[in-house]
């Protein structure tokens, strides 16, 4: 089925009035959370690469 590019707008426009746009104050908890998890995560990740670090400098007889 064929739709011509004025009618796809037109149905276009009639979807984008059903969606549910958030509110300021959930775009600015959202950010907020996925920063938060962010730096956890980068946190969590850098002190793990340390230990790894050090335990193969252990190894290998490189370390302390």
């Amino acid at each position: 089925m064929k739709v011509n590019p004025i009618q796809f707008m037109r149905q276009v426009r009639q979807e984008v009035k059903k969606v549910t746009w958030p509110t300021k104050k959930e775009v600015m908890q959202v950010s907020t959370m996925v920063i938060l998890i962010v730096a956890v995560a980068a946190a969590f990740f850098f002190v793990v690469d340390i230990v790894l670090a050090w335990v193969v400098r252990l190894v290998l007889g490189m370390g302390v």
